[in-house]
């Protein structure tokens, strides 16, 4: 757990992308450096890393160290290197828990790195690395990848190859300080820079033969990364929590707020750890070079972890806890405060299924975060297993609301119960043929079964799992099943064995996110209804767990596997509908929010 510590911008290199190259002049003092470590320790970080800047140019740099260490802390360093040359000074910072090292190297040739950094620095970067490597640190190469190196990337894969204990990370040049000043000069575009470090870390690999060194990539696409999309790197990888500039008061999570994901980019389901485009590269370039990836399933969900009760506050009314000590620090999507009485414990998310963006948006917009009180390694009964949590009323009004990870407390309401309720009351109303498409374990036969057995409905139900299948029809011998594919509805070859048939209602029933096409699934079911027919659509969007480490484990040792496609919500349903099926109108929507659970609702009618 790292807090990252800019110490200052000054620096014996020069190189041309530097991000903070119009403020090398500024660098914070002692005692500003000294309170920050102090508060990092306080905050529960177990790693301090300076950054700068160069770090290592500054002549506090082993009181600091030291410093660190007195406080029960590792010691990190983002640098250069070249004052790591000195071998008695390395000897040094081990003796004081020097234990990861983020070494800028971005030539395998003098006459590249040189250029690369603008000053005569080859000779000591590599001394650095003959000096650390062999150590037992967590030693990691960055290469900042521009115009001017993305030709000779192979050399530098060939200079490092006899350090097999370090990671060699390929990174995009970022467009901020230098990168922007000379954008125009150093920015290659996005796809040529990934082909040529796809064929960097291929070379690499197959040089090092699975003994070393490692080969990550950094600030790509993962949709321009295929068969490299697990080798991303980035601060969270690295276990960064936080970071702190110059001047600011408190630290702040690390984030990607530098990145976008442009509209491009929705439904791709490599959204969770990709870090998209960067913002500038996106308004000089836009997004034609990205390839998203829609035929693979994702996560509909994600744990929070139980990590520390962050206090005992004897009064559960007074002053906020999180208030008092700083609201900075608490990544607004990624960390959960849950009360229980005068105790008050903290969870992370260290999931990267879903991006800081979408987990903030389930965690506060549509407040989709539940505490698991099952054993089960997934919950299968959401009602009996999992309890809802609701922000707060002390949040209420607070000036740091919007801003806040916030404080959450058990709901009363068994929201579950009381959503599908509403649901099966619907379906016990339908009359005619039914058409249900991914029945799957049918969820919601029970209100249908005493309509079937009264000959009120016809019962046709579709789905890809014969075992399923077999299980619905043992329940009711008067259903009619079928083991196929939703999305053959459509097909003119017709393997449903449908014919002509067509239906009255048409159910998709927790199905819909488990389509690949939902458009065309959408488009059959309006060419089959009858007129005033009914499609009914209910579905969940993604949510949060929280869960003690022992049920982490559990869950994530099972072998239940990713079925969902997306993770759509009611808005994003109805706009596929619409486009796939104009003729069908909008008749009733439940939407989800942090008063409902994560299940809703839509349906539409065909014309008379």
């Amino acid at each position: 757990m790292k807090a990252l510590i800019k110490v200052g911008y000054s620096c014996n290199d020069h190189c041309s992308f530097c991000h903070t190259l119009e403020i090398r002049h500024i660098d914070g003092d002692t005692a500003e450096i000294d309170g920050k470590i102090r508060r990092a320790a306080a905050l529960g970080h177990t790693m301090i890393v300076l950054s700068g800047g160069e770090p290592t140019i500054r002549p506090e740099l082993t009181h600091w160290a030291r410093l660190s260490a007195s406080l029960g802390l590792d010691f990190g360093l983002v640098t250069n290197g070249r004052m790591l040359a000195y071998k008695a000074l390395v000897d040094e910072l081990c003796e004081h828990r020097l234990r990861y090292i983020y070494l800028s190297l971005h030539g395998g040739t003098a006459k590249i790195h040189n250029l690369m950094v603008r000053s005569d620095a080859f000779e000591q970067t590599y001394g650095a690395l003959d000096n650390l490597s062999g150590r037992g640190l967590d030693l990691h190469i960055n290469c900042v990848v521009t115009t001017r190196n993305v030709d000779h990337l192979r050399p530098l894969v060939d200079s490092v190859l006899p350090y097999r204990d370090a990671t060699v990370k390929f990174s995009m040049v970022e467009p901020k300080g230098g990168g922007s000043r000379l954008f125009d000069h150093l920015m290659p575009r996005v796809a040529e820079a990934a082909a040529k470090i796809r064929e960097a870390i291929a070379y690499g690999e197959e040089k090092a033969a699975g003994q070393g060194p490692r080969f990550r990539h950094g600030a790509l696409p993962l949709c321009l990364m295929p068969g490299y999309e697990d080798r991303f790197d980035d601060l969270k990888t690295h276990a960064y929590r936080t970071m702190i500039e110059i001047g600011e008061p408190d630290f702040f999570p690390v984030d990607d707020a530098n990145k976008l994901h442009p509209p491009a980019c929705a439904g791709c389901s490599l959204r969770g750890p990709c870090p998209g485009l960067y913002r500038g590269y996106h308004e000089v370039f836009g997004a034609d070079e990205l390839r998203p990836k829609r035929d693979a399933p994702r996560s509909n969900s994600f744990n929070y972890v139980y990590e520390a009760m962050v206090t005992a506050a004897d009064d559960p009314a007074g002053p906020c806890p999180i208030l008092a000590d700083g609201v900075t620090p608490w990544d607004r999507g990624r960390d959960l405060m849950i009360q229980h009485g005068p105790r008050i414990a903290r969870y992370r998310a260290q999931t990267r299924d879903f991006s800081d963006v979408e987990l903030a948006a389930i965690k506060h917009g549509t407040g989709q975060v539940y505490v698991d009180i099952s054993r089960k390694p997934a919950p299968d009964d959401f009602a009996a297993d999992l309890v809802k949590l609701d922000r707060s009323p002390r949040c209420a009004g607070c000036p740091a609301e919007e801003t806040c990870a916030g404080l959450f407390v058990a709901s009363e309401v068994d929201v579950f119960s009381r959503d599908d309720a509403l649901v099966r009351a619907a379906l016990a109303q339908l009359e005619g043929d039914v058409l249900d498409l991914g029945c799957g374990e049918a969820p919601y036969f029970s209100a249908l079964a005493p309509r079937l057995a009264a000959g009120a409905i016809t019962y046709v139900g579709v789905d890809p799992d014969a075992r399923a299948v077999a299980a619905i029809r043992r329940r009711a011998p008067k259903a009619e099943l079928v083991v196929g594919e939703a999305e053959a509805l459509g097909d003119a070859s017709d393997p449903l064995g449908l014919g002509d048939r067509r239906f009255d209602h048409a159910l998709l029933l927790r199905s819909w996110n488990h389509l690949r096409a939902p458009a065309a699934v959408v488009a059959a079911i309006a060419a089959r209804l009858r007129p005033g027919g009914t499609l009914t659509i209910v579905d969940n969007v993604a949510f949060g767990l929280a869960r003690t480490p022992a049920q982490t484990r559990r869950a994530e040792a099972s072998r239940a596997r990713f079925e969902h496609y997306r993770n759509d919500d009611a808005d994003e349903a109805a706009a596929i509908v619409g486009a796939a099926a104009p003729t069908l109108a909008e008749v009733e929507r439940r939407e989800v929010g942090p008063t409902t659970s994560n299940q809703w609702v839509l349906r539409f009618a065909a014309p008379t």
